[in-house]
């Protein structure tokens, strides 16, 4: 492990209630998410943790190389053990699809940054959903499957996803 993943992992928080914007990396920057079922693998895994109330899903967004996700922790797991359950069933899950068992999926480690009460969640939302547009993927978001945000189903206020 490199002393800037060090660095990262130092100064980390893991606390329950706290919303986290996350960004991890596929291993070597490999575009695995262009393919359909790799994508929803990983998807698939993010609402699996909404499932077991690990977090709370707030918005995300599968580029073809990387993952934003901005979640709510809940109180059963610490955030680099979601983190890493995620990252090791999706990894485990595309390797038996592609028959390629044991090859690293993602990178070692990931980005995160706890949101401060009062920040506007929905404004931090829009900006993670519209990574495909500002990397000119779409010109349309609505034509980009690999995104969701909570306030699409609930249409309401912050306070409601946070409670």
């Amino acid at each position: 492990m490199d002393g800037r993943m060090h660095a990262l992992r130092r100064g980390r928080v893991s606390e329950a209630g706290y919303v986290y914007s996350i960004t991890t990396v596929t291993h070597d920057r490999q575009a695995l998410f262009e393919d359909l079922t790799m994508a929803r693998t990983v998807v698939g895994g993010l609402k699996w943790a909404d499932e077991q109330r690990w977090v709370r899903s707030l918005a995300y967004c599968l580029m073809p190389d990387h993952l934003h996700w901005v979640f709510r922790l809940g109180r059963r797991r610490t955030l680099p053990a979601v983190i890493q359950t995620v990252k090791g069933y999706s990894a485990m899950t595309i390797n038996r699809i592609r028959q390629t068992p044991g090859q690293p999926i993602w990178q070692e480690g990931f980005h995160d940054h706890a949101i401060r009460a009062g920040s506007d969640l929905r404004h931090l939302a829009r900006y993670v959903v519209a990574n495909p547009l500002r990397a000119g993927l779409v010109e349309d978001l609505g034509r980009y499957p690999h995104w969701d945000a909570v306030w699409l189903e609930t249409g309401g206020a912050a306070e409601d996803v946070m409670s």
